[in-house]
């Protein structure tokens, strides 16, 4: 891998920082809250799960979906209207993530600051732009991209229309990411390569089978993001 420059597309949201783990903490203090008389926690989360996949085709992703689907969980689930005050409760679970700093997840600085001297980085994230912009500022990891893009979705038109955008040859060219569902598969499908850095804590919505890659690809899989500087 290190016979010339490499473009490098690198996922923000537990790639870089640490991300569902807020999500997951809200999750389990809402359905707390619920506290449902006839659902397990189990079966509660599973409603949640399906408004999530419906709210992200209405409202995309982000704390305004999250938000939305806790208050419609709650709705469906719920024997007690939702009032104003409840309401109110509801949206405090989802809007205490705004709040928390952005934890960089371990030797992400050293290990952007090597491959930014060797290879051109983009950052390539999705979600709504301002939370993500917010992110990205406070992270303090701009300076080692070459680029960012915020986008709706990943999916493989996405992938080709941002190589296409900075004319990269797709055999130089390699989206980083922890998740199988927007990072991995989605760039094989575009026909680049890939590198697969797991999460423990990855979204349950991003959950998929990583593909193989086609035989003109490449697919590496590493265990921390650190270990990019093995293979780059």
């Amino acid at each position: 891998m290190n016979n010339g420059a490499q473009n490098l597309l690198i996922d923000a949201d537990d790639t870089l920082w640490e991300n569902n783990v807020y999500f997951e903490r809200a999750i389990a203090r809402f359905i707390s809250f619920l506290n449902h008389r006839e659902y397990a926690p189990a079966q509660v989360r599973q409603v949640l799960n399906q408004v999530e996949r419906e709210s992200i085709v209405q409202h995309g992703y982000g704390l305004h979906s999250f938000a939305h689907s806790l208050v419609d969980t709650f709705e469906r689930l719920s024997v007690d209207p939702v009032t104003p005050e409840l309401h109110e409760t509801i949206h405090g679970f989802a809007h205490e993530i705004a709040d928390h700093p952005v934890e960089i997840l371990p030797l992400v600085p050293e290990t952007l600051q090597y491959l930014s001297e060797r290879h051109h980085l983009i950052l390539m994230t999705k979600g709504a732009i301002a939370e993500q912009s917010g992110k990205i500022e406070r992270s303090g990891l701009k300076e080692y991209f070459a680029a960012v893009e915020i986008v709706a979705e990943k999916d493989p038109a996405v992938y080709r229309s941002v190589t296409s955008k900075y004319a990269l040859p797709k055999n130089e060219t390699w989206m980083i990411g922890n998740s199988p569902k927007s990072d991995i598969n989605p760039a094989l499908v575009a026909g680049l390569n890939a590198v697969f850095v797991p999460h423990g804590q990855t979204w349950i919505l991003e959950h998929e089978e990583v593909a193989s890659a086609p035989p003109s690809q490449h697919l590496l899989v590493v265990e921390r993001f650190a270990q990019l500087r093995e293979h780059f």
